[in-house]
């Protein structure tokens, strides 16, 4: 979420004028221990990828759908197939955006994180994740006060999910939007490992291999705990998002694109369980995903380099806000309106609405607060790497 890219920069850092681009030196037939790798800090930066910006709305609007118009927990009467057709059928399979959430992310991590210390990684990743995130907790939980669902809303639970660390607590989540969160920090646990030893072309390569062995063997061992902490049935999507920034950054070879290969056909493999969980057919789900791999390589292969609408970087700036509060917000607003409005117009007003409050969320609570919080966690950095 996710996501999430860092994401608002969605630019990679170049290697050192002196090196040979990597892209144009890099023959298909070069071995990994051949491949140029990018050990310095950066000295510029590449153009912004837009399209993975409207990737990410795309992918918000997805789940948006599956929650407010696929509705699988009835809150539509007399029911949301009836008030929707076709659009509900459709709206069924919208659970898939957090799939295209996790492959954009790790394509997006891996890029805003080379050249970076381990420092300067927590930083990027507190400032984009948490200012939004804090704001939409109090919101939901304002709302889960004003339209009760479920359980009584504690005090302990609004403090644990400010944390977002509310899984690993055992505290349940305020809007269940929240557990792909815990995915994605997860993800960056891992990754901050490496960021730590040195991001390099062999380095990233290792911990794709790494951890897709990982992912299928440690379930094995029946330990549901050591099956969250590898994040085995997501992993296949960040991985292949890793491997294909690398293609995007380095060029293409049959390495990159056999562990690309190798996370789709295990996301493939595990989508009949997933498909039978969410009541829907595995054929399409499995198109729909077959068809994200897809997209995403065309990005790594620069196909959507023609994509330079300056709003698409705005609307991409709105879907972490947009996530964050969707669900819990969208359903009351449905349960108190239904009434006395028709399902088409107050949906259409709905989705209008929480999309223009996910602006103001970005524009007026997530970038001052971000600004003001790197400022602060750079500071503070700066002086443990200067005090002894």
């Amino acid at each position: 979420m996710t996501q999430a890219m860092d994401e608002r920069a969605v630019a990679a850092p170049m290697t050192e004028p002196t090196q040979p681009s990597q892209r144009a030196s890099l023959p298909r037939q070069q071995t990994v221990a051949e491949t140029p790798v990018a050990e310095s800090a950066p000295v510029g930066r590449r153009p912004r990828l837009l399209v993975l910006d409207g990737l990410r709305l795309g992918a918000a609007l997805m789940v948006v759908a599956y929650h407010l118009v696929g509705d699988r927990i009835g809150v539509w009467q007399p029911s949301a197939a009836t008030a929707f057709g076709p659009l509900h059928s459709v709206a069924t399979y919208g659970f898939l955006g957090v799939q295209l959430f996790f492959v954009i992310s790790g394509f997006v991590i891996c890029m805003s994180a080379w050249g970076r210390s381990v420092g300067d990684f927590f930083v990027s990743r507190v400032v984009r994740l948490y200012p939004a995130y804090w704001f939409a907790v109090l919101v939901t939980a304002g709302v889960l006060v004003a339209v009760p669902r479920g359980a009584d809303l504690k005090v302990r639970d609004v403090l644990g999910n400010l944390t977002m660390m509310q899984e690993f607590l055992g505290i349940r989540h305020l809007d269940l939007s929240y557990w792909t969160l815990t995915v994605e920090m997860i993800f960056y646990i891992l990754f901050a490992g490496l960021v730590a030893r040195g991001l390099t072309y062999r380095a990233v390569v290792a911990f794709c291999a790494i951890w897709t062995v990982a992912s299928l063997i440690v379930p094995k061992f029946g330990n549901q705990g050591l099956t969250n902490v590898v994040a085995a049935g997501y992993s296949s999507y960040f991985i292949a998002g890793i491997a294909l920034y690398l293609i995007h950054r380095f060029g293409q070879n049959l390495l990159l694109w056999s562990i690309i290969g190798l996370s789709w056909l295990i996301s493939i493999t595990r989508l009949p369980g997933l498909a039978q969980a969410r009541d829907v057919s595995f054929v399409p789900t499995a198109v729909i995903v077959t068809g994200f791999f897809l997209v995403m390589a065309a990005v790594a292969l620069n196909l959507f380099s023609w994509v330079k609408w300056r709003w698409v970087a705005t609307a991409g700036a709105m879907t972490y806000p947009l996530y964050l509060i969707h669900q819990t917000v969208g359903l009351a607003v449905i349960e108190r309106l239904q009434a006395h409005l028709s399902p088409w117009l107050l949906i259409t007003a709905l989705v209008a609405s929480l999309l223009v409050a996910a602006w103001l969320i970005h524009r007026f609570v997530e970038r001052p607060a971000a600004r003001w919080m790197k400022r602060q966690l750079s500071d503070s950095l700066r002086q443990l790497r200067t005090t002894r």
